[in-house]
């Protein structure tokens, strides 16, 4: 979603976002430069790990789904299959206006800081590794370690927890939580990026699609879905103002004139990279199985995700008004890759 937000500037970058580019014009009236570096610095955070995830997500295999999770699911539905609870509609009023009380904003911006600072942490730390790899020093050494938690005793012991890893590991994580306390006290924009950009890339990384009609199937559902809670509702841009998480990336445009302390955001949500994103690097995989050594499908996408970002951010600007951002980015991404393969006449490999 793309939007236009008129209301005063929000003090240390606290302000939240959905899938959107926001625009907050507040008081403050950003200067062209000042909106120019912000959308141009937004596209960039949004480029940088839909390329280096799907880069990533070549050699990552599927995680696999293990017995006793099926189990538990099983166990859920089970429970779920019990009799419903009939109540009252005076009943279910009381009910709600409790839940108003326990649930309130301010525990759920709590309960989703301490939420996302684990996830953060993890996620931020896994995106490091490959870098710490490279600088770490060869003259320092690289212990390892084991964390292990097993169940019972003797021949029927069982692993529970079996994770091995190693110094560089551990420094990873300690910067990551050195980030991730940052982001919790002061909730300041570039420790928002800097989780953003982790969840963003492990989306794309980790997220595998079979093929590229169930890609296809995706994007159009998502499609449809961002079209009518934008068009059709104001959902999307009252949970955006409601709730603190690193679910954006976002930059001020009003940078040049109070440096870090700036607080008129531009935003974009992280659904408008990871969505298109696992579809590019689905293309990218599919290049590989290809076996021409050429990567003409992912440049492709790549440039049409550029072109569908853009248009949308030029439309969210010049009409002041809120606008799905998949309703540009899921025609260029699908589109452009589309015509390429009915021009060198492999539609059909693209589509088995």
């Amino acid at each position: 979603m793309a939007d236009v937000e008129q209301n005063a500037a929000v003090p240390d970058g606290s302000s939240t976002g959905s899938d959107a580019v926001n625009g907050t014009a507040g008081r403050f009236v950003s200067s062209a430069e000042g909106t120019a570096l912000a959308y141009g610095s937004l596209l960039l955070m949004a480029l940088l790990p839909i390329f280096f995830g799907a880069l990533r997500s070549v050699g990552c295999s599927k995680s696999k789904v293990t017995d006793s999770y099926l189990e538990t699911l099983q166990m859920k539905e089970c429970s779920a299959s019990d009799m419903p609870e009939t109540i009252t509609s005076r009943e279910r009023e009381e009910r709600d206006e409790e839940s108003r009380e326990i649930f309130s904003q301010e525990y759920i911006n709590l309960l989703l800081s301490m939420y996302f600072f684990v996830l953060g942490v993890l996620a931020l730390s896994h995106t490091m590794s490959p870098f710490m790899c490279r600088v770490f020093p060869a003259n320092v050494p690289n212990k390892q370690y084991q964390l292990l938690f097993t169940q019972g005793s003797g021949e029927g012991k069982e692993e529970i927890v079996n994770y091995e890893f190693d110094t560089k590991d551990l420094i990873c994580l300690g910067i990551s939580s050195v980030v991730g306390v940052w982001y919790v006290l002061k909730k300041h924009w570039i420790a928002n990026n800097l989780f953003g950009l982790a969840f963003a890339l492990n989306g794309v990384e980790l997220l595998h699609l079979n093929n590229v009609s169930t890609g296809c199937i995706l994007l159009g559902g998502l499609f449809v879905y961002d079209v009518f809670w934008v068009f059709g509702t104001n959902v999307m841009v009252t949970v955006a103002k409601s709730f603190e998480a690193p679910i954006k990336l976002v930059f001020p445009q009003d940078l040049l004139e109070k440096g870090l302390d700036a607080s008129n955001f531009a935003m974009l949500g992280l659904g408008d990279i990871v969505i298109p994103g696992i579809f590019i690097a689905l293309l990218l995989r599919f290049d590989v199985s290809l076996k021409k050594n050429t990567r003409t499908y992912f440049y492709t996408s790549f440039l049409a995700y550029i072109f569908g970002l853009g248009l949308t951010i030029f439309v969210m600007h010049t009409f002041k008004h809120a606008q799905p951002a998949l309703l540009y980015l899921v025609p260029a991404c699908i589109g452009f890759p589309v015509l390429l393969a009915l021009f060198k006449g492999e539609l059909t490999e693209m589509f088995r």
